[in-house]
């Protein structure tokens, strides 16, 4: 009687990990590996974005480093213009100096030649043809002071004053033009000094642009893997609830529908019988054509025995045998067990007399839960 009792709710639970969920469209186990997909292609899709960032990351570290290095040449090279500007303007404070020192020169000198013309009308009226001849062959004031004669006919005290003024206005002159070249000079370094400054600004702002152009798209991906991370963890939940609900299910599968093989029972010969079930049909013809095994009916999960030692040649669903497993025993023998629910064996395994292989089911062309056993 419990026995007959812990069948149905074995079914049931076996019907609840092979069919869809309410409100789903495929069983939960579909869903799981499903899911597991989906994980695996999130983190796939995570590990590109991640290195496609930390490329971008790297060329904004070296765009940094350059920028910086920019940086300090344009800071190097903003002294240098710095310092020519103020030299400039130390050369041109200097240059204004000589400038008015000069001016204060010629005024002096416009004082001197008015005493001097005032002493050519002494020199004239003590000594006026020669005096005459020497104002009247002279090119000018200047060529006037440079004559030997007319330095001869002034006294020590004129020529002194005239030596004076004539040396002062010769150095002020000299110096004004040594510093308007000085100047000029300045000028012309401070603007290729100038021209340099603003060429390292160029590169450093370029530099900066295209920086911040691969932020942009750095922040871009970064929002994409945000993304795809939640998408990951969300997923990743789900799995795990489903997981959950997969192991919650096959735990209470396993504690119900553990259903007992049964004593090993003997056939005529060297095999034994792969399941203690009711014999429903043997073999021979029906339903017009041949029936190439035995029917053995049990319920569903009842363990399947192989019925003598060998290797597993098939174990997959085959067709009208559902579930289908058949084991080599010798070069003419072999055994196949049909319509299994699950497998408990696969291709390419040794077995042992009596060993579990599967569990009794109703896969492929079955009417009911059994057991179809044939010998090749």
């Amino acid at each position: 009687m419990k026995k007959a009792f812990l069948v149905p709710i074995a079914l049931a639970l076996a019907a609840f990990l092979a069919l869809p969920l309410p409100g789903q469209s495929a069983p939960l186990s579909q869903r799981i590996e499903s899911k597991r997909e989906q994980v695996e292609a999130k983190k796939q899709r995570e590990g590109v974005l991640t290195s496609t960032i930390q490329r971008y990351d790297n060329q904004i570290d070296g765009l940094q480093g350059e920028i910086d290095n920019t940086q300090q040449r344009l800071g190097v090279v903003q002294r240098d213009l710095d310092n020519e500007r103020a030299e400039l303007e130390r050369v041109r404070d200097s240059l204004e100096a000589a400038r008015d020192r000069l001016e204060r020169a010629r005024a002096k000198l416009e004082i001197a030649q008015e005493g001097l013309a005032d002493r050519l009308v002494e020199l004239y009226k003590a000594d006026q043809p020669d005096a005459l001849t020497v104002v009247l062959e002279a090119d000018g004031f200047s060529d006037l002071l440079e004559r030997t004669d007319f330095l001869e006919r002034i006294s020590d005290q004129d020529r002194e004053i005239v030596e004076r003024v004539r040396i002062l206005r010769a150095r002020y002159e000299k110096q004004e033009a040594r510093l308007g070249e000085l100047e000029k000079a300045k000028e012309t370094s401070a603007a290729q000094i100038l021209r340099q400054r603003d060429e390292i600004a160029d590169s450093r702002d370029r530099l900066s642009s295209a920086q911040g152009e691969l932020r942009v798209v750095r922040n871009s991906r970064s929002g994409v893997l945000a993304s795809v991370r939640e998408g990951r963890q969300r997923m990743e939940s789900d799995l795990d609830e489903l997981e959950a609900e997969q192991a919650r299910v096959t735990q209470q599968l396993q504690s119900t529908s553990a259903l007992p093989a049964g004593p090993i029972t003997k056939g005529t010969g060297s095999l034994i019988y792969p399941v203690n079930g009711t014999f429903t049909s043997p073999f021979g013809f029906r339903w017009g054509r041949l029936h190439a095994g035995i029917d053995l009916a049990a319920p569903v999960g009842t363990p399947i025995r192989a019925a003598d030692s060998g290797t597993v040649v098939i174990a997959a669903f085959t067709g009208g045998y559902g579930n289908y497993t058949c084991i080599q025993h010798s070069g003419s023998l072999s055994t196949c067990y049909g319509h299994q629910s699950s497998f408990a064996t696969s291709a390419g395994a040794s077995v042992s007399q009596g060993q579990v292989i599967g569990t009794v089911g109703n896969t492929g062309n079955s009417t009911g839960p059994h057991l179809h056993f044939e010998t090749r």
